[in-house]
């Protein structure tokens, strides 16, 4: 049977809770967090067990070797963490241009950063958890030992990332990726058990030095023998002068909800701008093609911007503080017109994944993003660990003139972004979308799903998506009304229409009743989603 062939309409139910909820993308995941919460852990242990589970049963997207972000909501106040890794202290765009290239290569060693995630866990463990980081990787170690079967959604990517790499991954630093996850010499099968020992030894080291092995001890060692031998550019000195950062939110209000995100390098910024401009044209209408219109150019605005300001916070030429200004707002949205434009670039003023929701019955909760940014990442796994690197650096740019420039111990600009809802000082909850550049668009019509349209958070994220990609290009999902594209059609936008939905992104959300308790969560229905509820 084909489990990809879903011929008939379906409809999810928002699922309510009221000891504990995780949702993600994956329904073993999801089970590993529940799991931990019943042995005792909070949601901050749930959150790390979830995403130490997601490493194993959906490596397509993330990996032990990637990146990560959280908005942490504990006793009444929202954290910020920042964990995405330097570019090594060893490149330079002299160094990346010898080696023959004239912009980032997408894959290979030259665009490995610095792996954040296991240095996030550590420090969500430490500072906000009651069970110790042991404890909450055992789920995961449990699906690497053991092996798990292939989810349809997830087989689906898997099988497309081999039939790609098959073909360009012939160099010899490539055999970690082929021995891990191709196995057999091809990608494992929809329901077909995987397995993956090296991980699981890996996830045992981890657990046990509260991640130090992974920056200063024996797994820093493999990494960095491995570097040295196919002459990458990662060194043993760059993973242990990493150390994640906790960082203040920043928010805008969104007709009287203050909707945060994590502050640059990252592209959280673009979504708040983004609500800000739209926010400056009126009260939205519902199914209306003047307010999608509205909508996406607000969008194209703010991504324009972000793109050519938003980089390390001291290498940015405008403020954070200026983005996200009714000043600057204004003055984009005084540019929106009747018909679809080409952005250009704002005029500086004189004087720029996985995703995982956690919640429980004290009022901790959790907005948890990870990534290894395309698919696997780089294609470089290390050997006999289940490592498989970021290609985080590919955004990078060789441009000396540009605020993005790479450097060695920069970070770059930073597509994973995890997102929060208050309304007067009180958590509503954690919300989020993966999926590269469409997460900061996500976002924006998750939130005005949400707060114009009062839709529950099932809802929230089943609604039809739109996708800005370039100039006047919308590209929309296949059930997006065709009256509607039709409409923006005729105000000059080129919709295109996809013929499935997976690059729209894949979100969850948890929102939480102040009065009651009662947990309400939404998981994504473009993937293999699940909400495990307590």
């Amino acid at each position: 049977m084909d489990y990809l062939h879903n011929p008939f309409a379906s409809q999810r139910q928002t699922v309510f809770s009221k000891k504990g909820m995780v949702a993600t993308s994956q329904p073993l995941a999801a089970q590993a967090g529940i799991e931990i919460m019943q042995n005792g852990g909070n949601a901050i242990d749930a959150a790390i067990a979830t995403a130490a589970a997601l490493t194993v049963v959906e490596p397509t997207s993330n990996g032990i070797g990637g990146d990560a972000f959280a908005l942490v909501w504990v006793k009444d106040k929202l954290h910020g963490l920042n964990s995405s890794g330097p570019a090594p202290k060893s490149i330079s765009p002299e160094a990346v241009k010898a080696l023959g290239f004239e912009k980032m290569p997408t894959f290979g060693l030259v665009p490995i950063t610095v792996p954040g995630v296991p240095a996030a866990w550590a420090e969500l463990s430490r500072k906000f958890g009651k069970l110790s980081l042991a404890d909450a990787l055992k789920p995961a170690i449990r699906y690497a030992e053991e092996g798990y079967p292939l989810t349809p959604i997830l087989g689906k990517y898997w099988k497309a990332a081999y039939s790609k790499y098959k073909n360009t991954f012939t160099d010899e630093e490539y055999k970690g990726w082929f021995d891990t996850f191709a196995p057999n010499g091809r990608a494992p099968e929809i329901g077909e058990i995987w397995s993956s020992p090296g991980h699981a030894r890996t996830l045992i080291e981890i657990g046990q030095t509260d991640a130090r092995s992974f920056y200063e001890g024996a797994i820093a060692d493999k990494i960095d023998d491995f570097m040295k031998k196919h002459e990458g550019f990662l060194a043993k000195e760059d993973l242990k002068a990493f150390k994640p950062e906790w960082v203040e939110p920043v928010s805008t209000n969104y007709r009287g909800y203050d909707v945060w995100e994590i502050p640059p390098n990252g592209q959280g910024m673009v979504a708040l701008m983004a609500l800000n401009i739209f926010k400056e044209l009126g009260e939205p209408k519902w199914q209306s093609a003047d307010t999608y219109h509205e909508q996406i150019e607000a969008m194209k605005l703010a991504f324009t911007d972000g793109k050519a300001f938003i980089t390390e916070p001291e290498n940015m030429p405008v403020s954070t503080e200026h983005l996200l200004s009714k000043e600057y707002a204004a003055a984009r949205a005084k540019t929106i017109g009747e018909n679809a434009c080409d952005p250009e670039p704002y005029e500086l003023p004189k004087g720029g994944t996985v995703y995982l929701s956690a919640a429980d019955e004290e009022g901790n909760m959790i907005s948890y993003i990870q990534s290894n940014y395309m698919g696997f990442g780089s294609g470089i796994v290390i050997p006999e660990t289940g490592i498989s690197l970021q290609n985080r650096g590919a955004d990078f740019s060789l441009d000396p003139e540009h605020p993005n420039v790479i450097a060695g111990g920069k970070r770059t600009f930073h597509t994973i972004i995890p997102g929060f809802l208050t309304k007067e000082g009180k958590a509503v909850g954690p919300f989020g979308v993966m999926g590269g550049y469409m997460q900061p668009q996500g976002h924006f019509q998750v939130v005005t799903n949400t707060i114009d349209y009062l839709m529950n958070p099932q809802a929230a994220l089943d609604a039809p998506r739109w996708q800005w990609m370039e100039g006047k290009i919308v590209l929309v999902e296949p059930t997006f009304p065709n009256y509607l594209a039709q409409a923006l059609s005729r105000k000059g936008h080129q919709i295109q229409v996809a013929t499935d939905s997976g690059s729209f992104g894949r979100g969850q959300i948890i929102w939480r009743n102040p009065e009651t308790g009662v947990l309400a969560g939404g998981t994504e229905s473009r993937t293999d989603g699940a909400v495990a509820a307590w």
